[in-house]
């Protein structure tokens, strides 16, 4: 079973990149995240007329995700239990369409939209902290429950765990950017801590192998990026992985998004 998850930067931008993805990769499910679109809008047919079911979860032009199966999709849940909602400036907060999971083959497969913090006193930051704790409490306790579960927290982190995520960690700490800062990183690193293993960084370590890399200053023929997308996999499920992929070729050509997708391969 190959699951995949790949921010693509506009579903409906990107629609005959997917669908070619989909045929040279021959994913088993896939995971979406930034759609920008509403359900309206996104291009079902791209996926139903390659055989996946889909279930897709958008309000408008931001943020936006979706998951892809031929294995079956069961369960579908918009949102997690009391995901945080935002409001900028004191507008009335929203949940946003960050996070949905599905049953997919047997594993319960979560794409995940994390919030940018945008910087460091920004409030938007405050926002991911928290949306990322009451997400890592819900993860710890449905291993809790069941430790045999098969469970897959997968999309774009924003978060770049380690110094060699990122191409140049003395600049990002001149500059006092995000993704990795100690709040964050150690946000992510509770995921670890509660049993969710990163599977696949030890099939593809670092430094240079990057899964992002931004539109602008010209990062991707620089070789200046970030590895910010990321598949944690339960104990149980862990144990299936043997293999993974970084398909950096997909963030070649006209039209790519400023993601890879990222695989794995399970036994």
């Amino acid at each position: 079973m190959r699951i995949a998850t790949w921010n693509v930067n506009s579903m409906r931008a990107r629609a005959d990149r997917v669908e070619a993805w989909l045929d040279r990769w021959d994913a088993d499910v896939l995971a979406i995240q930034e759609t920008k679109c509403k359900d309206e809008n996104f291009p079902w047919e791209v996926f139903e007329n390659s055989g996946y079911e889909v279930a897709h979860f958008g309000f408008n032009q931001w943020n936006g995700v979706a998951i892809a199966s031929r294995v079956g999709l069961a369960d579908v849940e918009r949102t997690f239990p009391e995901q945080p909602a935002f409001g900028k400036g004191g507008k009335d907060p929203v949940q946003e369409a960050r996070a949905m999971a599905a049953t997919c083959g047997g594993v319960r497969v979560w794409s995940l939209y994390v919030p940018n913090g945008r910087a460091l006193e920004d409030e938007h930051m405050g926002y991911k902290l928290q949306w990322l704790e009451t997400l890592r409490g819900h993860a710890t306790s449905w291993l809790s429950d069941d430790p045999q579960a098969q469970i897959a927290l997968v999309g774009d982190w924003n978060i770049a765990p380690q110094d060699d995520d990122v191409w140049d960690i003395d600049f990002f700490r001149q500059e006092g950017l995000t993704h990795v800062s100690e709040p964050e990183r150690a946000a992510f690193q509770r995921f670890l801590d509660a049993g969710f293993v990163d599977v696949v960084r030890p099939l593809k370590p670092g430094p240079g192998v990057y899964t992002y890399w931004d539109y602008k200053q010209l990062r991707f023929p620089k070789k200046e990026g970030m590895r910010i997308d990321f598949v944690l996999a339960s104990p149980a499920l862990a144990e299936r992985v043997n293999d993974a992929a970084i398909d950096r070729e997909e963030r070649k050509g006209k039209g790519a998004s400023d993601h890879a997708p990222v695989v794995v391969d399970l036994s």
